[in-house]
């Protein structure tokens, strides 16, 4: 039997590629893909968010509502009728009268023009017993004020301020914002488990690339709701000087148990001080340029 003359040499190992890395690769791209394709232009902050395109206002508007009768369902809200009620209702309506113009003013600083996401909100405005300090508007427009907030808010000025901020967050979208990001970092979970990479090593790496939907991310949209509430306020008449006092009262609350800054999702009482103070000339001149009629409403009438 004669040997193989090819067996005088060494056979040539295959260089093959792990499916597991072309996986990998195939998710790494595809995030890639739909981080490029989704990124837009926000008018009123002039900022590149991330949105994901198939998701339309009308649809986040859905999903809104849908939370909003889950809340309603679990919490006491107070007659529509109530002194309070009515109050709270009338600061939102005159929140509401003046976004058009504020959106247009807020997008015109840089050089665009405003989405006026609010056409396709229903408002609706619910007063909620409860002792949370808190409020807020869900995509489309459905706001809560809980009776917690009373105390701290003291008057019509300071109400108008929280729930100002609370409407910028719909208006800015902000909700869409953490979805796309979330699905982001899920498409990055998975690839990462994929390539058996530690999931603490995955966090810091996204964290790294600012791919998370928390801390810094959650802050910078607080900070960006502060300032498109404060216009709304002082747009509608109120006096945005009241936002000063209501952190200072908030900061009180709290007593001084707040999480530190960087481990919160919210910018700290002090910093929301700061920055409020800095917009303060900018909000006189949006209260001078668009309220009214600033003698025919009474300031800091208080709640009750």
């Amino acid at each position: 039997m004669q040997n193989d003359p090819g067996s005088q040499y060494p056979r040539r190992r295959g260089f093959g590629i792990s499916p597991r890395l072309i996986i990998v690769a195939l998710m790494l791209m595809y995030g890639a893909y739909y981080y490029f394709s989704n990124r837009q232009v926000q008018p009123e902050t002039g900022e590149k968010i991330l949105i994901d395109r198939s998701l339309s206002a009308e649809q986040e508007s859905n999903m809104g509502l849908q939370a909003f009768q889950e809340v309603l369902q679990q919490e006491q809200q107070l007659p529509a009728n109530s002194e309070l009620s009515q109050q709270v209702s009338a600061i939102a309506q005159r929140l509401v009268a003046v976004i058009p113009q504020v959106s247009d003013a807020l997008a015109a600083e840089h050089n665009a023009k405003s989405a006026h996401v609010e056409k396709s909100f229903d408002w609706q405005v619910a007063v909620l017993k409860s002792d949370q300090v808190n409020a807020f508007c869900l995509p489309g427009g459905k706001m809560a004020v809980y009776t917690g907030l009373i105390p701290v808010a003291q008057n019509a000025d300071a109400m108008a301020v929280v729930m100002g901020h609370e409407i910028s967050h719909a208006l800015l979208r902000h909700g869409a914002q953490r979805m796309a990001k979330q699905r982001l970092e899920q498409i990055g979970a998975m690839a990462g488990a994929m390539s058996g990479m530690d999931p603490s090593m995955q966090q810091a790496v996204f964290s790294a690339y600012g791919v998370t939907s928390q801390l810094p991310f959650a802050r910078h949209q607080e900070s960006q709701a502060d300032e498109f509430g404060l216009m709304l306020a002082a747009a509608a008449c109120f006096n945005p000087e009241e936002s000063i006092a209501l952190w200072q009262r908030m900061d009180q609350v709290s007593g001084g148990q707040a999480q530190p800054e960087f481990s919160s999702t919210h910018p700290s009482a002090g910093t929301r001080i700061k920055e409020l103070q800095a917009l303060m000339p900018k909000a006189m001149e949006y209260r001078a340029r668009f309220c009214k009629n600033p003698g025919g409403t009474q300031q800091t009438a208080s709640l009750r």
